[in-house]
């Protein structure tokens, strides 16, 4: 009998999901089409773009179950274990419910391939995709926000009709797949517009929103540009935000001035769909910017590209200044990390190299290596890390845990238990 953990090796298995991407529609699309469209049942909104898809998708949906619409969120990728990427309600799937739907779509793809329907089975994102549209129907959701995963025009998510889309801001990422210009990647993002369907559009860089203004005008997408909000009256602290646009007042829980331009995103996604935008106070998105501990302070913040740690720096230098840092950092064996282990740098008072426990991990003594600092030791793995922590800092320093999503998810495990 098929087990939650064996349907977890089986996803596994199939390969890491950016790396053995299949970008098209044609596979998920035929898989779907067998099931009988689940995708279409409920109401969407797509969300693509480089940084704060997320934390957007979360506000958005926070703010509409606060409205009384069942609700349910698909995002990417998840901290500790893969039923985070299905959420009813604000509640991931249990491992049964992931369980069921990975057999509906595992059982469906094997009959397709051995009928010669399509060419292999699903990869690892196209399985979980279709499996968070069979489960949003199974629970009888009103509305899904669902989160592209890579890039927009060829992601498996764009099988959806939406009713309304959202594009956060877009920066450098994957640029082997998307393209090495931000008119090219703005390209792919802007492929989840559709014809008649409003698409709300945050601050962009120029060539980025002029590559939007076309592609919408091609399609016949009308625009809500979040620019034209504008914020008064910010008020803002280490741990959320609250402002005034246009006549709402929005809280923002979320921690990170970058997180204003992507809750007003969310408020105005949420105005297009006749929601208020009270709910947003409710939203949670654990891993960014997620204080786990005090005295002193834990911060895991899942900031894996070089935009994502520039706010994270910023962050560090306008609410922490004057504190003590102590960085936690561990990668990935194939992620290019000079620009954002320098900035990062900048900001560490002590730096302690460590590894999440995954064979692509690169090695603390490696880690280290990395580091122009002057004060860098390494640590075997988290825990040993949180245990240089709780031995050698003041109540008043604070610790940020960053520089993998993997990373950032082993240490939110731990800290659910206690740091030492």
């Amino acid at each position: 009998m098929l087990t939650y953990p064996d349907s977890v090796r089986y996803l596994y298995s199939l390969g890491n999901e950016v790396k053995t991407i299949k970008l098209g529609l044609d596979r998920i699309g035929t898989v779907l089409e067998h099931l009988g469209h689940p995708e279409r049942k409920y109401r969407v909104v797509h969300v693509a773009g480089t940084n704060g898809k997320g934390s957007t998708c979360a506000m958005i949906a926070a703010g509409l179950q606060a409205a009384g619409l069942r609700t349910g969120l698909y995002t990417s990728p998840h901290l500790i274990e893969p039923t985070e990427r299905i959420q009813i309600e604000a509640r991931s799937v249990s491992e049964a419910e992931f369980l069921g739907s990975f057999r509906k779509v595992h059982e469906c793809a094997m009959e397709l391939v051995d009928r010669g329907i399509i060419d292999g089975h699903p990869t690892y994102f196209e399985t979980v995709t279709a499996m968070a549209f069979d489960q949003f129907v199974s629970q009888s959701v009103d509305i899904a926000v669902v989160e592209v995963g890579l890039g927009g025009r060829l992601d498996a998510t764009n099988v959806v009709r939406p009713e309304l889309t959202v594009i956060t801001p877009i920066d450098f990422d994957h640029e082997q797949y998307l393209g090495n210009t931000l008119t090219l990647i703005a390209g792919e993002k802007a492929g989840i517009l559709k014809p008649g369907v409003r698409g709300v559009i945050a601050p962009q860089a120029a060539e980025a929103m002029e590559r939007i203004r076309e592609e919408a005008a091609l399609v016949g997408a009308p625009l809500e540009e979040v620019a034209d909000w504008p914020v008064e009256n910010l008020e803002i602290g280490p741990f959320g935000s609250r402002y005034q646009s246009r006549g709402l007042e929005v809280v923002c829980p979320l921690a990170g001035e970058h997180q204003v331009v992507n809750s007003l995103t969310a408020a105005v996604a949420l105005t297009q769909l006749e929601v208020p935008v009270q709910g947003i106070a409710e939203a949670r998105w654990p891993g960014r910017l997620e204080r786990v501990a005090e005295r002193p302070d834990i911060i895991l913040d899942g900031a894996h590209n070089p935009a994502g740690v520039r706010a994270l720096v910023a962050y560090i230098r306008r609410f922490f200044g004057d504190k003590k840092i102590w960085l936690v950092y561990g990668t990935m064996r194939d992620k290019s990390v000079d620009e954002v282990i320098g900035n990062l740098s900048q900001v560490a008072t002590e730096v302690i190299a460590t590894q999440v426990d995954l064979p692509r991990a690169l090695r603390p003594a490696a880690v280290a290596e990395m580091f122009d600092h002057p004060r860098v030791r390494t640590a075997p793995n988290v825990r040993a890390a949180f245990e240089m922590i709780r031995r050698e800092a003041a109540p008043t320093d604070v610790a940020f845990v960053t520089g993998s999503l993997f990373l950032v998810g082993e240490a939110r495990k731990i800290t659910r238990t206690g740091v030492s």
